[in-house]
């Protein structure tokens, strides 16, 4: 065979049956490529010129360290793969070996990572999951081997509603010592005592021993904004879990026992990575309900009440109180429906459907010619949103 002879050639016999199976991958038949070579029955000598014989640090030692940081992790998997580091002085003499007889064959780590991936599946009857998997154990081999467990996080799906002013969506550092802990915020590192991710987040970190959560809302509501209705999706990232199988139905129902008359927690399940920009990406079917107790500076004309329905397409300028954090520019959106109820001369309720995005608080007052049109300039008088509800945030 003349592609056997070029590789011989090429490297003295100095091969090891690894690289040389792997090379003749596409010309010989075998279960593997050690058995490919085996085959040849030819004789190979001293150490191999292209992989220096790395695949003998492939030993029983090894996967002691595999099944030793294991054991110390104490991590709950069902799925896994395996990566894995290479001098990069003999990766670059493979993939020039593989290009001076311009074959079409797999590198050298992939070699490294089925052979390791194979043994610990049989062994741990666990299985390799390219699409999914529960943690990637990632093997050195560039002097001693070492090993590293990578965890990947679990995703949980649900929808919250904040019963209580006051509660951000999110934990909020202390603006004076930002989060490092001073008397300002009496050492807690925090501007508020709690907020609707630490109230679900404590009670699951501690449920499947995770390190830390990363809270992802469709949306969010203004601290002083109750959240209502079917409650707003948000998917909870779970970071290097070492419990993966919780009972969430239950945990749920636990969570809103503790929680009851601040938050609660529906339709808890587990989702994919993916899901946390999906619920981020408004459609163009996508909508929110809200509920706007509208005061105003002096007494208003009830009639004029029903041309607010005409509010249309709302060109809103970044707002005054956000500008420091989201971009100075002009979004047009939407008002999809609108009703009012008087209440007494300078006080309405207005129930308001629009597109996601558009901020309500400055639709009512104007923001200074910020949002154009405004209810304020509708009106005729100086108008400012007292009290705010979601009630409902499409799941669009």
């Amino acid at each position: 065979m003349q592609l056997l002879e070029e590789i011989l050639e090429k490297t003295d016999g100095k091969i090891c049956p690894h690289c040389l199976g792997r090379m003749l991958s596409k010309s010989v038949e075998g279960k593997d490529n050690v058995s490919r070579a085996e085959s040849l029955d030819v004789e190979l000598k001293g150490e191999c010129i292209i992989c220096g014989n790395i695949f003998d640090k492939i030993d029983d030692e090894l996967f002691d360290k595999i099944y030793d940081k294991l054991d110390f992790l104490k991590v709950e998997f069902d799925s896994f793969v395996v990566g894995s580091r290479i001098d990069k002085d003999l990766q670059k003499r493979d993939e020039e070996f593989i290009k001076s007889l311009d074959l079409d064959v797999e590198p050298i780590k992939k070699e490294i990572n089925r052979i390791i991936g194979k043994r610990l599946e049989e062994e741990l009857e666990k299985e390799v999951n390219f699409e999914k998997q529960d943690i990637i154990v990632n093997v050195n081999l560039i002097k001693e081997p070492k090993v590293r467990v990578q965890i990947n996080p679990i995703f949980i799906e649900g929808k919250y509603n904040k019963l209580i002013r006051g509660i951000p969506q999110t934990k909020w550092p202390c603006r004076k010592c930002r989060g490092r802990g001073c008397e300002e915020c009496n050492f807690t590192g925090k501007q508020y005592p709690c907020s609707v991710e630490e109230l679900i987040s404590e009670h699951i970190l501690k449920a499947t021993d995770g390190y830390e959560a990363k809270f992802h809302g469709a949306g969010r509501e203004d601290i002083d904004v109750l959240m209502l209705g079917s409650g707003r999706p948000f998917v909870l990232e779970i970071k290097e879990p070492k419990i993966r199988k919780i009972d969430l139905e239950s945990l749920e129902k636990e969570i809103n026992e503790i929680n009851q008359g601040k938050t609660q927690y529906h339709n808890l399940k587990f989702t994919h990575r993916n899901r946390k920009a999906e619920i981020k990406v408004s459609s163009p079917d996508a909508y929110k309900i809200y509920k706007a107790l509208v005061e105003c500076e002096e007494t208003y004309d009830k009639d004029k009440l029903n041309s607010l329905s005409e509010l249309g397409e709302i060109h809103q300028q970044t707002p005054i109180r956000v500008s420091h954090r989201r971009a100075d520019k002009v979004r047009i959106k939407h008002v999809l429906d609108l009703s009012c109820e008087v209440i007494d001369d300078t006080h309405f309720e207005m129930k308001i459907k629009t597109e996601g995005g558009l901020y309500i608080k400055e639709l009512i007052s104007g923001d200074e010619g910020r949002s154009q049109p405004n209810v304020a300039d509708t009106l005729g008088v100086k108008a400012f949103c007292k009290q705010l509800d979601v009630i409902e945030v499409s799941d669009k």
